[in-house]
C-alpha cells in the first residue's frame, strides 16, 4: 500500500530546514549547507555521484538508503526546482541537477503558475500542480503505482502534508549547527499527534523517526 513519507529531511538545532537569504547562488541559505554533510558521508550518496567505493556504513547510511527504497513518485515545493517565483521566466530553467535528476519517477512540483510537463533523461518527469497539496499528493500516489510517495521539501511542502493529515511517516535528522534565521519546518502545526517510533546517532546527525497518530 502506497505511503506518503518524509524522509532524509534535515534540520538545525533551532527548527531550520534552510537558513536565511536563499539565492541562486546559494539555494539553501546562508549556513544550510551544513545541514546535510551526514548525507553527504553515505554510499547512497557516493553512489548518487557515480562512485561505488566510497561512503560509510552506520546509522547515517542507514537512514540515507532506505529513503530511497520502494519510491515511485516525489512531491516538491517551487523552491526545490527552480530559484525564481512568480510567472515562469523564459530562461531555460529545468532544476538544480542537470540534464538527469537524481528521482528517475515522475515528480510532482507545487506551484501558482502553470506550466507544461518537463521529461528530463533517466525517467524523471516533472508535472506542475497549481491545485494544492491534496490534488498533488492524489497525482503522486497514482503515478507511483503502489509505490511510495516521498516528500522533497522545501519545509512548507512538508507542513502543509502534515496539516492535511496526509503524512504515514515522518525522518528527521537534526545537525548540531545553529542557523539562527530562515525557513522553520513545521511552523504553526499541531505537533502533538507525533509518536517517536525509532531513534539513532552519529558523530554527525541524530536520526528521529515519527509517525502521525
Amino acid at each position: 500500500m502506497s505511503e506518503l513519507k518524509v524522509r532524509c529531511f534535515t534540520v538545525s538545532l533551532d527548527g531550520y530546514g534552510a537558513g536565511p537569504n536563499q539565492s541562486l547562488e546559494n539555494p539553501m541559505g546562508e549556513g544550510a549547507g551544513a545541514l546535510h554533510q551526514w548525507f553527504r558521508g553515505t554510499r547512497t550518496f557516493q553512489r548518487m555521484m557515480g562512485d561505488e567505493s566510497k561512503g560509510a556504513d552506520g546509522p547515517d547510511e542507514d537512514f540515507a538508503a532506505r529513503g530511497f527504497e520502494n519510491v515511485g513518485a516525489w512531491i516538491l515545493g517551487r523552491n526545490m526546482f527552480a530559484p525564481n517565483r512568480g510567472p515562469w521566466p523564459d530562461d531555460g530553467w529545468k532544476g538544480w541537477w542537470g540534464d538527469e535528476p537524481p528521482y528517475h519517477v515522475p515528480v510532482f512540483v507545487l506551484t501558482h503558475h502553470p506550466r507544461a510537463p518537463l521529461e528530463m533523461k533517466g525517467g524523471t518527469t516533472f508535472y506542475f500542480v497549481t491545485d494544492g497539496i491534496e490534488s498533488a499528493y492524489a497525482q503522486a500516489r497514482e503515478a507511483a503505482n503502489g509505490k511510495d510517495v516521498r516528500v522533497g521539501g522545501g519545509a512548507s511542502i512538508a507542513t502543509q502534508c502534515l496539516q492535511a493529515g496526509l503524512l504515514d511517516r515522518i525522518d528527521l535528522h537534526v545537525a548540531p549547527i545553529l542557523l539562527g534565521g530562515g525557513v522553520r519546518l513545521f511552523a504553526g502545526a499541531d505537533l502533538t499527534r507525533l509518536e517517536l517510533v525509532e531513534s539513532s546517532a552519529s558523530e554527525k546527525v541524530a536520526h528521529l523517526s515519527y509517525r502521525p497518530t
